[in-house]
């Protein structure tokens, strides 16, 4: 038995409220994350829109064509004022940022930071400067040396036990056995070949020996100085290590001690003490308690060396002496340790500009 389809009623929705509505309430908000939900809710999968348009089977194709084109009007309407929506709440948060973040030109500019020396320059400056208020001139040479400067000139033969304490870098296949210069000795050697005593000089500069802890690197500083004379004793070398320590640290009552030692290149030989900067002398655990810290070889310098450099020692004699500028520095800042010189921290180094 054959059944009557029966009729389906379609009711249509006022779009043209649906649109009036979406609009007004696009307008109504300042926030866009709530623009996006009122979004969701006529254009969204489940919006007014889409709702209705599923209404649109029900319709006899002529009908639901035209209706169809009407829906498509609709939200067109509305995703044009979405969009007009969204770019003027854009503009707004814009505007604001710009408003808090506004320059006052009339401020006076905030420049670059100044930088600084390095300590361990600072020091050599120093150092410099102070020596050559009582006379001496500043040399230089090659940190690259031959062995005859770095060694044998310095009354240190092949076979001499001292060479063992300077481990150092050799450069492969040079021809003359070259190497990194182990101290600043060197300068004097090829001071003394080329010049007539008497003089006085300083031989600051970068020495390098494979060394590496908390107050030793392997790359690091050393000051070395020479008086050749015909009259030069080891008061002379007292007086003259006495008053530029007293410089350095800016201490009249700082006192020094000289303790008989061993240096292959001076005879007699003597490393130097001060009294500690700490403590005054009383004992600290920077000075082990003994209330002294060393801080420099020294000695006559010997007649071998002297031979060997072409000097006249039966004419002419003289003192050197040796010292770390980067163990100064450590002294007069109270650094603990070395390697924060060379670990390139602009936290640290900010601290001496």
């Amino acid at each position: 038995m054959a059944h009557r389809a029966e009729a389906v009623e379609f009711q249509m929705i006022d779009l043209d409220k649906v649109v009036s509505r979406a609009i007004a309430e696009f307008s109504g908000t300042n926030d866009a994350n709530d623009l996006e939900h009122i979004k969701a809710r006529y254009l969204g999968k489940s919006g007014v829109l889409s709702e209705a348009r599923k209404e649109l089977a029900k319709l006899p194709p002529d009908e639901r064509r035209d209706v169809g084109a009407r829906f498509n009007q609709a939200k067109d309407k509305i995703e044009a004022a979405l969009a007009a929506r969204r770019d003027e709440l854009a503009a707004d948060e814009l505007d604001s940022r710009l408003g808090e973040e506004a320059l006052d030109v009339t401020l006076p500019g905030r420049g670059l930071a100044r930088g600084g020396l390095h300590p361990a320059t600072r020091t050599l400056e120093r150092i410099e400067q102070l020596f050559r208020s009582i006379g001496f001139d500043v040399a230089d040479g090659p940190e690259i040396e031959t062995d005859f400067h770095n060694f044998t000139a310095l009354n240190q033969p092949q076979d001499h036990p001292a060479r063992s304490m300077h481990d150092t870098f050799y450069l492969k296949g040079a021809g003359q056995n070259l190497l990194l210069r182990t101290h600043t000795s060197p300068i004097q050697v090829r001071y003394m070949q080329h010049h007539e005593p008497p003089f006085k000089i300083i031989a600051p500069g970068r020495v390098y020996r494979v060394d590496s802890d908390a107050t030793h690197t392997p790359m690091f500083h050393q000051v070395e100085g020479l008086w050749i004379d015909e009259a030069v004793s080891l008061a002379d070398l007292k007086g003259v290590l006495t008053d530029f320590l007293r410089k350095f640290f800016e201490d009249e009552k700082l006192r020094t001690r000289f303790r008989p030692s061993f240096f292959p290149f001076t005879e007699p030989s003597a490393e130097v003490d001060m009294s500690c900067v700490f403590c005054d002398g009383a004992g600290c655990r920077v000075c082990g308690q003994t209330g002294w810290l060393e801080v420099a070889g020294s000695g006559q310098v010997h007649p071998n060396v002297l031979k060997a450099c072409g000097v006249d020692h039966e004419k002419y004699m003289g003192f050197a002496f040796g010292m770390g500028p980067d163990r100064l520095t450590m002294l007069r800042y109270g650094i603990d340790d070395l390697r924060l010189f060379y670990d390139g921290d602009l936290r640290f180094l900010a601290q001496f500009t």
